[in-house]
C-alpha cells in the first residue's frame, strides 16, 4: 500500500504558503555576493515567463522562516518584491560545498492555475519484516520524484509503506498511486524501491527455497542406489 500525505489548498491562507520579503537593487558579482552572505542574506533572481530576471536578496532567516512548513522547499510564497506580490516557488538552492548553508536562491514565478514540474521528497515507513528476517535491506533507489501538477496540488512528500516487502520485491515508478491530478515524471519502468541481500543471506534463503522443494522420502522406501543392492 503506497500512502501519500497530501494537503489540498483550498486559498493562500494556509500551511503550505508562506510570505517573504525580498530586497531588489543589489551589485552582481562574486565580491557583492559574499559581501550579502557576510550580512546573512542570500543572493537571488526572480524569473518567469514574460517577464525580465529581477536581481534581488532575501535574509537568510526569513527565508528559513518561510520553508519551516510541511510543504518545505516546495512551499508557495507571496514574494514582496519592490512594492509588488508575486506567486513563487523555489525553483534552485544552490549550498557551499562544505557549509551546506545556502549561498543563491533562483524563485520562479507560478501562475496558481497552470500546472508545473517540482521535485518532491520519497520517504519510507513501515517495517519489512521479512527483508530484516532474511538479513536483507530495504533501499530508496531515489530521493527525489519529479511531479507535474498545479502548484496548491503539490504533495509534501511520497510516503511509500514497505510493511509487507518480501526479499523478492521491488517498486517501479509506474506502481506507484499518485494523488488525483499528480502525474509523475520519468519512465514508468524506473526503479523507485529496491530490497538489497547480502551474498551470505541470498545463498541462505535461496538454499532454504530449494529445502522446501524437495519432499521427503517416506519411512518404506530406500533411495534406488540402496534398493539395487
Amino acid at each position: 500500500m503506497w500512502q501519500f500525505r497530501h494537503l489540498p489548498i483550498d486559498s493562500l491562507a494556509v500551511s503550505n504558503t508562506a510570505t517573504l520579503s525580498a530586497e531588489v537593487g543589489r551589485t552582481t558579482g562574486s565580491p557583492a555576493s559574499r559581501r550579502l552572505r557576510a550580512a546573512d542574506r542570500i543572493p537571488g533572481v526572480l524569473y518567469g515567463q514574460g517577464m525580465q530576471p529581477v536581481v534581488l536578496s532575501v535574509a537568510r532567516r526569513d527565508l528559513r522562516v518561510a520553508i519551516s512548513g510541511p510543504a518545505g522547499q516546495n512551499t508557495i510564497l507571496s514574494l514582496s518584491v519592490d512594492g509588488k506580490s508575486y506567486n513563487a516557488v523555489i525553483k534552485d538552492l544552490q549550498r557551499h560545498p562544505v557549509r551546506r548553508n545556502v549561498s543563491h536562491i533562483d524563485f520562479m514565478q507560478i501562475n496558481l492555475s497552470e500546472e508545473i514540474t517540482m521535485s518532491v521528497p520519497v520517504h519510507l515507513s513501515g517495517v519489512a519484516k521479512a527483508v530484516v528476517a532474511a538479513g536483507g535491506l530495504v533501499d530508496a533507489a531515489v530521493d527525489l520524484l519529479e511531479v507535474r501538477t498545479t502548484p496548491a496540488n503539490v504533495p509534501n512528500e511520497i510516503l511509500i509503506d514497505i510493511t509487507d516487502l518480501t526479499p523478492e520485491s521491488v517498486i517501479h515508478l509506474s506502481d506507484l498511486k499518485l494523488p488525483t491530478g499528480v502525474v509523475a515524471m520519468g519512465d514508468p519502468d524506473m526503479l523507485i524501491v529496491t530490497v538489497l541481500m547480502s551474498r551470505g543471506s541470498a545463498a541462505d534463503t535461496q538454499a532454504a527455497a530449494t529445502a522446501e522443494g524437495e519432499a521427503p522420502a517416506a519411512d518404506g522406501d530406500a533411495p534406488a542406489a540402496e534398493a539395487s543392492n
